[in-house]
């Protein structure tokens, strides 16, 4: 699929939101990416992003609670599914790192910090990356994201978190990548038992990039709360308790978030308890 190298990373950033269709969604954030790796590309001129951005006609999406219930990885239906639902999880977190990209500016040091930009367009890179290896998964089943209905919970914590960087970073990376960290190793397994390898091996690949993206949201959350004078653990909880309203779910992945630099003493004064 033939891409055109955008003006700025900004106008990319906005471009790929505006793209509806997965796989040129999934085309111009590597082209953005490798643009902005070249350091030809410039930052560019504020863009707005849209609200939400463009989806194809299909996955029909539904309401979290009207979701059907997911069972286990044994029956090759179930697989679909699971690869599926992860599929979409990965397009949205696409774009929901360029839109961190086009609509924020990075804290401190102003808007032409590169640092900020090198560590959003590398986890929006890596986003699609996963979502290309899901859908690549899918087809050899013989099926395609879009097949079966889909929740649109994600979007709805986008636009909840969408006038503030703090609160965008306290709700996505800290709690819903970090959630991911939680529950791809069970996925992980249940898949290996059930023989397909090839999808355990791209979950390992996405679990292991995760890390690495709740540890850039938590330091950066970090590094705004020390711009603005705040103490990040309570400052987490008010944001959590704001925009998410749910108690985070157990069990943690302990090993995983600490990797990621995210300790205990954050998430577990929220947490369900058993």
């Amino acid at each position: 699929m033939r891409t055109l190298t955008p003006g700025s990373l900004i106008e990319g950033a906005v471009g790929i939101l505006h793209c509806a269709n997965p796989a040129g969604k999934i085309a111009l954030s590597h082209a953005v990416a490798e643009a902005w790796a070249s350091g030809t590309l410039p930052v560019g001129e504020r863009i707005m992003p849209p609200d939400r951005p463009a989806r194809p006609d299909r996955p029909l999406l539904l309401p979290p609670r009207d979701m059907p219930r997911r069972r286990k990885a044994g029956a090759e239906g179930s697989r679909i599914a699971l690869l599926h639902a992860v599929a979409h999880i990965e397009l949205n977190a696409v774009d929901l790192a360029w839109d961190l990209v086009a609509r924020f500016d990075p804290p401190g040091a102003g808007f032409y910090d590169a640092s900020f930009y090198d560590d959003w367009v590398r986890v929006a890179d890596e986003e699609a990356t996963h979502h290309g290896l899901l859908a690549g998964r899918l087809a050899e089943y013989g099926a395609a994201y879009g097949d079966l209905p889909a929740h649109d919970g994600l979007w709805q914590t986008a636009e909840a978190t969408a006038h503030d960087l703090l609160a965008r970073l306290a709700v996505v990376p800290m709690v819903l990548e970090a959630r991911g960290l939680d529950v791809t190793l069970p996925m992980i397994e249940s898949l290996s038992r059930a023989g397909d390898h090839a999808s355990a091996d791209v979950l390992r690949i996405v679990y292991r990039d995760e890390i690495g993206h709740v540890e850039i949201g938590r330091r950066w959350f970090g590094q705004v709360c020390r711009q603005r004078g705040l103490t990040p653990i309570t400052e987490w909880h008010d944001l959590v308790r704001r925009h998410y309203r749910a108690l985070l779910k157990r069990p943690f992945n302990d090993a995983a978030r600490l990797a990621a630099g995210f300790d205990a003493a954050f998430y577990e004064p929220l947490a369900e308890q058993c």
